[in-house]
């Protein structure tokens, strides 16, 4: 089972690794505080969505989505443009599921095409 207190350790080392990272990556000006406030509430959702258990698909549409959510909320507060590449790859991990997601009903579609038998 999941501890509480082990889900809260997991998901503040990886919001303030996250965080540090993007900091790096990113114009002086837009600092560590502004980039954890802004990928703060995705990183809670995340960890409760986590701690629910909640299947492995859905979370992963749920974390694309959300990573997307926080890319924008950064670009939105950032008080110089950001690089193209860092805008995009935000989208990179919706592109990455959709693609994997699609892959795997190309890959089932012979159970979707089944004829009726005939009478």
């Amino acid at each position: 089972m999941r501890h509480p207190i082990d889900v809260i350790a997991m998901f503040a080392a990886l919001w303030l690794l996250a965080a540090m990272v993007l900091d790096a990556l990113t114009p002086k000006e837009l600092t560590a505080i502004m980039i954890g406030v802004a990928i703060g509430p995705a990183v809670i959702i995340t960890a409760v969505f986590y701690y629910l258990r909640c299947p492995r698909t859905d979370f992963a549409v749920l974390f694309a989505a959300l990573w997307l959510i926080s890319d924008i909320a950064i670009t939105l507060i950032s008080p110089k443009p950001l690089p193209t590449w860092l805008i995009m790859s935000g989208f990179a991990p919706a592109l990455i599921v959709g693609v994997v997601l699609h892959w795997r009903r190309f890959l089932r579609r012979h159970e979707h095409l089944a004829w009726p038998p005939a009478r």
